[in-house]
């Protein structure tokens, strides 16, 4: 078959191999929109179970927030011939997840990649696995979220699989997925449910204000609780 009409979906990848092409994420004006909302209220307005597990932040600003479509990479641990791929397919604001199987003993990226990454001005990288050079991270101008760190560098043999479903940090993410991170987490929005994740979260947050507010003059509501103990039959 020709080059100009092999098709991605025809390509005979070899075991363990697969390079998708990338897929858009939701409106660049709901992902800037995004950037408002907390990731604790759309957490709390996608029903409170889902998100990353077990991942802390390498760059230095608490109040930095990632956001932006996913791009996804599933690596062999410790091997990241197809991260420096996907760096190749990535467009401006787009976000790296990388599967990396939970493994801590090779990172996974450095300093180096880092310097490729603000070139490409990615929008940041979800990573479960490892990290090194973490003085480099913790500049400006690059979130990342990673399971660990280690000096101990890795392969680049493969295999591994670009833009797949799969699963970081026990979150399911899907390509073109809009990744949303900050100081309490990481959480991935289904590109089709955006808009409506987006107004969900937006009223929640009018309504933690009005709680708060309460709170604050000396309002809060016993019955929001004691309804709840009222139903499971204590004598409040």
């Amino acid at each position: 078959m020709s080059s100009d009409t092999t098709t991605t979906a025809s390509l005979q990848w070899p075991a363990g191999y697969r390079i998708n092409p990338r897929v858009d994420g939701p409106a660049a004006d709901v992902v800037a929109a995004f950037r408002e909302i907390p990731v604790a209220a759309i957490g709390d307005a996608m029903s409170r179970n889902i998100g990353t597990i077990g991942l802390r932040q390498y760059h230095a600003r608490l109040d930095t927030v990632l956001c932006g479509p996913a791009v996804t990479v599933r690596v062999r641990p410790g091997d990241n011939l197809m991260i420096h791929k996907a760096l190749m397919m990535v467009q401006p604001g787009d976000v790296l997840v990388i599967d990396g199987g939970g493994d801590v003993a090779q990172a996974l990226v450095g300093g180096l990649i880092r310097t490729t990454c603000v070139a490409k001005k990615l929008g940041g990288l979800v990573i479960d696995g490892a990290v090194r050079d973490l003085c480099e991270w913790a500049e400006e101008g690059m979130p990342l979220f990673a399971k660990g760190h280690t000096h101990r560098g890795p392969s680049k043999d493969g295999p591994g699989e670009i833009n797949i479903p799969i699963s970081c940090a026990g979150m399911a993410v899907l390509p073109g997925d809009l990744i949303v991170g900050d100081a309490d987490g990481v959480i991935a929005i289904p590109a089709a449910e955006a808009a409506r994740v987006l107004e969900l979260g937006r009223a929640h947050l009018v309504k933690e204000a009005k709680i708060r507010a309460d709170n604050e003059a000396g309002r809060s509501d016993p019955e929001r609780f004691d309804a709840t103990l009222h139903a499971k039959g204590l004598p409040v």
